[in-house]
This record gives structure tokens, C-alpha cells and sequence, in this order.
């Protein structure tokens, strides 16, 4: 057994030990005597911006009307809710960024990644090369082929005395990777964690895919006590989570609980406790069975909610609410009109726009975040790893892209940063903003690479959340500024560049185009 885990769980217990054993090493004895703080990373697959009664805007919207998320409400409430928080245009990426603190133009996990090993998941385009990019995803060890090994934040919290759960969606690497088990990145426990990036089902009564003769590898593993029920796949994941933490809870240790919903990712089913009053409220079958599954992952934040406040822990837990990229926007499987679902955001999911990436976000820190207050800085999700080891006061010794969001949660000012997305890939699917595209975010300022067009387009973000009206003409000096550190900042993560299938060339750098 691993004595630095069984020592630093010891001081839990025997904190006056501890207190004559850290006195000697310079310790802060306030800081030693304190019980770590719970944090919870309450994790949505695919949830837009839009998709929720919380208001994310500077007004309510006609979709916030929609939708019934009464805990995200609650959880807004008590804590502090972020405006303009932002994740990759798709989940893996982000998940790495997530766990590592590393920008996908450095990890070069810049794609969804299959679920079998070195297999690349994107869908060769006529016009470039396919991209050498680590196709199996995340891990933590050295020499495995096409991944990227960092030390995540879960490893860290797991040496310093928590216990690590992982529950739901994983999708961190390739079937025969290390990352495809969430044991391999720092988790104590795995409940239903795999290499797929999706459910098979949602439902119980499907066995959530484990059917024999039917099953294939979407289907969800560690429910069997679920089976034949009518138990949703969101609800089953909460219920695990729960019975999880009973043991750390026992235990008298810390715990990092990653509840991490496959909801609302497809196949959309329905949710059978929330679909009627949606159909009541108009929508289309389609767009009622999504909205069921939003309100079913909602119940699941509040159970979580009244589980830690009725084990009188809720003083001692942060909740970090976030979702893994923009809402999805094609038709199908969506309904309504493509590229409509996110409004007033342009595009959705596999978007630089931002429909693709901005993303609801809610922080609750008792004592530290300011009940019901709202945060407009830009936060990206590499952010989290520096900010959830500076709430547990651990120190990091990673190289990071992230920036520690800690000053924000207590209202100070935080600093200001260029923020980059890169997606040099054809995810699968046309749409706006979708394949093949750079952005990076300044201040109000947003600039947009279309590598297919050799294309740069500039929005003021303050004044044009839609993106409607591209001033790249209008202010040519900002232009050229923001193309220069655009290529700045993709030279300095060393960003892959696309090849050209003909003329086996690369494609330019933004402030190469420009003048050209």
C-alpha cells in the first residue's frame, strides 16, 4: 500500500499528531488542524447554454422560459454563476483539458477519441491530410503510444488523502489505453466510466444496453442491480454516487466526486418523469424527450444537493457545475431548425462560434462565493485543474495552460488572458464554425481561423453575442493584432498545422494571411 495515502489519511484522525509531526516541517498548524474541503465536479454531456431556466445572459431568454432546471436555480442561488465560461467545441478534448489543466493545442488530444485503440475518429476531408494527433487519448504514464501523459489534479488529490470517485461518463482514451479506466488517472473508484463517449441507453428496462446478442461497446457497465427496471440511466448514476460516498463519509476522509451524466449526449430518449410538460408547453416530441433529459439531470444535482446537506456536510463541499462543450444543433437528431437550438449563441457542438463552446457553468464555495452573485470573467475549462488544488490548498508542480479561478469565486479581479480553441479535424458533420477552425478570445474581441477558406473574421463578443456581423474590414489594426497573437499563442502550444492533400504544404498561421 501506497504509505503516502495511508499516512496523510492518518492526520485526519490523529490530528494532534499531526500537529507535532507538521510543526517541524514549517507547517501553518490553522491550516493542518482544518478538514480538507469536499469539492464535487458536476459534469453535463453536451448541455448548452441555453438549455436551462437559469439565465446565463443579461436577460432571460425565451428557451430559459422552456426548460425547468429548478436546482440549477437553487445551486445559482447559493453560489455564484458564470457568464462566459468555456469548454472545447467537443468532449474529449475538454475532458482532457479537464484533468490535465492543458490547452488541447499542447495535449493534441484535439478530437473525440474512439473507443478502439489507434483508431482516429474524424472523417478524412478532401482537402487536408489526415492529422497525426494522440487518437488514444490521456494517461499517466510514459512511452504509450498516441497519448498525452500528464499528472492530473485527481492524482494529486488522491496523494494528499481523498478519496477519488468517478462515476458516468469518462471518455478519456482508447480501449487497451490506460486512460480508458479512470483508475489509471487517480480515481479510487470507477462506476460505469469507460472508453465510449455515449450510452447505448438510457434505459433501464434495456438494461442500458447490456442486452446479449444486442450490447455493443456503448453499453454501460456497473448497473446490473439496475436491470430490467425503470430506473433512467441519470437517476442510476446518482443513486451509485450516493452509495459511494457513504464510505469516505464512514471513514471520516475527504472525498473529489466526479459525477460525470451521459445525459444529454445522444441517443436522445425520453425521461419518463419529465417528458408530459414539455409536450403541454408546445415543443416538438424530439426537442420534450431532450428537455427531459436536462430535468433529469437537474433532480440528479439536487439529490446530490440534499445528500450532503442532510449528512451536515454542505458547509465543507464546494460544487463546481459545468458542461463539456456547446449544445448540440443538428437536425437531426435534434429538432427545430439546424444551428437554431442555441440562440441567441451562434451554431452548437463541434462550433468555434460560440454556441460551440460557452457553456453553463455555477460555483458554490460555503463562506467564499457570494450567494446568488454573477462573475462575467472568461474562464475556460483547463481552469479547473489549478483551481481545485488551490481550494484544497495542494501545491501544484504541473506545467499548465489554466489559470486558478480562486480570486473570481471571491469576487477579487482575476487576470486577464487570451483564451484559444483549436479544431483542426472534420469532426462528421457541416455547420457553422464546424471543422477545421481556430478562435481565441481577448477581452470583448474574438478572432475566428477558417483554415478550409484561408479565412480570419473578427467580432466584438460585448456587442454581437451572435456573431452576426464580422468587422475584420472595419478595424484592420485589430485585425492584425489579433492574428499575431493568435499565431503567437499556437506557435508557443506548438500547434499542429494542417497539411494540404496536393501540395503537401502547410496551412499559414492567421497574421500570414493577412495582407496576403
Amino acid at each position: 500500500m501506497n504509505p503516502v495515502f495511508n499516512f496523510t489519511n492518518l492526520r485526519f484522525k490523529l490530528p494532534v499528531l499531526w500537529l507535532i509531526v507538521s510543526s517541524f516541517g514549517g507547517q501553518s498548524l490553522e491550516m493542518e488542524t482544518k478538514r480538507p474541503t469536499n469539492i464535487i465536479v458536476f459534469m453535463v454531456d453536451d448541455m448548452g447554454w441555453q438549455d436551462t431556466s437559469v439565465p446565463f445572459w443579461t436577460e432571460s431568454t425565451p428557451l430559459n422560459k422552456l426548460y425547468h432546471t429548478p436546482n440549477m436555480e437553487r445551486l445559482a442561488a447559493k453560489g455564484m454563476k458564470f457568464t462566459q465560461a468555456y469548454a472545447a467545441p467537443v468532449c474529449t478534448p475538454s475532458r482532457a483539458s479537464l484533468l490535465s489543466g492543458v490547452n488541447a493545442a499542447r495535449h493534441r488530444i484535439t478530437n473525440w477519441t474512439s473507443p478502439y485503440a489507434n483508431t482516429d475518429s474524424g472523417i478524412k476531408d478532401p482537402l487536408f491530410k489526415p492529422l497525426h494527433w494522440n487518437i488514444n487519448g490521456l494517461c499517466q504514464e510514459s512511452r504509450i503510444a498516441n497519448t498525452f501523459q500528464a499528472k492530473t489534479f485527481v492524482q494529486y488529490l488522491k496523494e494528499h488523502g481523498y478519496y477519488t470517485i468517478h462515476v458516468g461518463k469518462a471518455h478519456w482514451g482508447s480501449v487497451g489505453s490506460p486512460g480508458a479506466d479512470p483508475k489509471n488517472l487517480g480515481f479510487v473508484q470507477n462506476i460505469a466510466g469507460s472508453a465510449t463517449g455515449h450510452p447505448q441507453s438510457y434505459l433501464g428496462n434495456e438494461n442500458y444496453g447490456n442486452i446479449p446478442g444486442k450490447a455493443s461497446i456503448h453499453a454501460v457497465s456497473d448497473l446490473e442491480s439496475y436491470y430490467g427496471s425503470n430506473t433512467f440511466l441519470s437517476e442510476a448514476l446518482t443513486l451509485e454516487a450516493v452509495k459511494a460516498l457513504e464510505y469516505p463519509l464512514d471513514q471520516n476522509q475527504p472525498f473529489f466526486l466526479y459525477l460525470s451524466h451521459y445525459a444529454v449526449h445522444t441517443p436522445i430518449m425520453r425521461d419518463e418523469r419529465f417528458f408530459t410538460p414539455y409536450i403541454k408547453k408546445g415543443m416538438d416530441s424530439i426537442e420534450a424527450t431532450y428537455a427531459s433529459l436536462i430535468e433529469g439531470m437537474d433532480k440528479s444535482l439536487g439529490d446530490i444537493m440534499d445528500f450532503i446537506e442532510q449528512k451536515n456536510i454542505a458547509n465543507n463541499t464546494v460544487i463546481l457545475f459545468m458542461s463539456d462543450n456547446g449544445g448540440l444543433s443538428l437536425s437531426p437528431p435534434r429538432g427545430s431548425i439546424a444551428h437554431t437550438q442555441n440562440k441567441p449563441l451562434r451554431a452548437g457542438k463541434g462550433s468555434v462560434y460560440e454556441g460551440g463552446i460557452r457553456v453553463p457553468m455555477i460555483a458554490y464555495w460555503p463562506g467564499i462565493t457570494k450567494p446568488g452573485s454573477i462573475n462575467n470573467d472568461q474562464i475556460i475549462i483547463e481552469d479547473f485543474f489549478p483551481t481545485i488544488l488551490e481550494i484544497a490548498k495542494i501545491r501544484n508542480e504541473s506545467k499548465v495552460d489554466g489559470l486558478s479561478f480562486v480570486n473570481s469565486l471571491k469576487g477579487k479581479p482575476n487576470a486577464e488572458r487570451n483564451l484559444l480553441w483549436y479544431y483542426p479535424h472534420h469532426w462528421g458533420y457541416e455547420g457553422p464554425g464546424i471543422n477545421f477552425a481556430c478562435a481565441m478570445r481577448q477581452g470583448d474581441w474574438k478572432l475566428v481561423y477558417l483554415m478550409r477558406e484561408a479565412k480570419l473574421e473578427l467580432y466584438n463578443i460585448a456587442n454581437d453575442i451572435g456573431e452576426s456581423k464580422n468587422l475584420s474590414l472595419e478595424y484592420p489594426d485589430k485585425l492584425r493584432q489579433m492574428a499575431g497573437a493568435m499565431t503567437d499563442l499556437m506557435k508557443s502550444r506548438n500547434a499542429q498545422l494542417s497539411v494540404f492533400e496536393k501540395s503537401g504544404l502547410e496551412i499559414k498561421y492567421p497574421f500570414e494571411l493577412i495582407d496576403q
